[in-house]
């Protein structure tokens, strides 16, 4: 009896652990996805349809990544997707860090600045909330080069996530911290240095996390609509069957995990720099 209960009270841990663990639900909801993506395939499958496999299995997609088979230009369907991807991501990547340096020190300069706020924030208001398929002709008549007018739109995209979140994080800080700080003879640019801009880091990310995947989006989204390389061109291309539509398939496959690769490096990031971060979740979940 006494080793029964024992072993059930060592067993206790161990179960605990597991059902706090998120892998036993991201491996259920991977397993659900799967399987309804497998059902969906053998329903297209038998339905008569031009062009045929238009929602393959995924092993076929799998096959396809690692075949040998030319699909366009001498190249199999992996090299075109991983040459496309260098140019977009580029792109993205410049569009991202434009986005983050103008966004934070827009964000600073509405802090500081009362009248540039009011006089700013309804500017990027109006930015935000008009789509894409209606910006991208306007920032290409401005700036008159496609590849120009793709990092200036992944730009805007970032801007808008850094500077409402980095405007709120100076926002949140409690008026009581600035007058303690002026209590120790502190001036604006101590205060700003010491207080401010360290409180605004979580936010910082926040809106890093988010900027990210929309930086990559953007991107590709303008890829297919102005053409000239890059995924998304490769992506529209696939869909009218100028090539193979597996290649399609690697594309969105590949910007998926992109997007939540980007989300997670700016998590990863997040830990590095602000491991205070930790020990404030630690606690609140205490």
């Amino acid at each position: 009896m006494k080793k029964q209960l024992k072993s059930q009270y060592q067993a206790k841990p161990g179960i605990k652990s597991l059902k706090q663990s998120k892998w036993p639900v991201t491996l259920v909801w991977v397993a659900g996805l799967i399987l309804i993506w497998e059902l969906a395939a053998i329903e297209v499958a038998q339905t008569k349809r031009t062009p045929q496999n238009i929602l393959p299995h995924l092993y076929q997609i799998l096959a396809a990544a690692f075949s040998g088979k030319k699909v366009t230009n001498n190249l199999t369907a992996t090299q075109v997707v991983l040459i496309n991807a260098a140019s977009t991501l580029l792109r993205a990547g410049e569009g991202f860090i434009m986005g983050v340096a103008f966004g934070y020190l827009l964000a600073l300069l509405m802090s500081l600045s009362k009248i540039a706020e009011k006089i700013a924030f309804p500017y990027l208001m109006l930015i935000q909330m008009i789509p894409i398929l209606g910006m991208a002709p306007i920032v290409l008549s401005i700036t008159g080069d496609i590849n120009r007018s793709r990092i200036v739109i992944a730009a805007i995209l970032t801007f808008y996530p850094i500077a409402a979140n980095c405007l709120a994080g100076f926002k949140a800080v409690e008026p009581q911290k600035h007058e303690l700080m002026y209590s120790y003879g502190a001036n604006k640019f101590q205060l700003y240095t010491k207080t401010m801009i360290p409180a605004t880091w979580p936010y910082f990310f926040t809106g890093l996390k988010i900027s990210a995947p929309l930086a990559i989006t953007a991107s590709i989204l303008v890829d297919t609509l102005q053409g000239g390389g890059g995924l998304g061109s490769m992506l529209s291309q696939s869909l009218k069957h100028a090539m193979s539509i597996y290649v399609f398939w690697l594309i969105i496959f590949f910007i998926a995990f992109i997007g939540m690769f980007s989300f997670y490096l700016m998590g990863v990031l997040e830990a590095v720099l602000c491991p205070y971060r930790k020990w404030e979740k630690g606690g609140n979940e205490a």
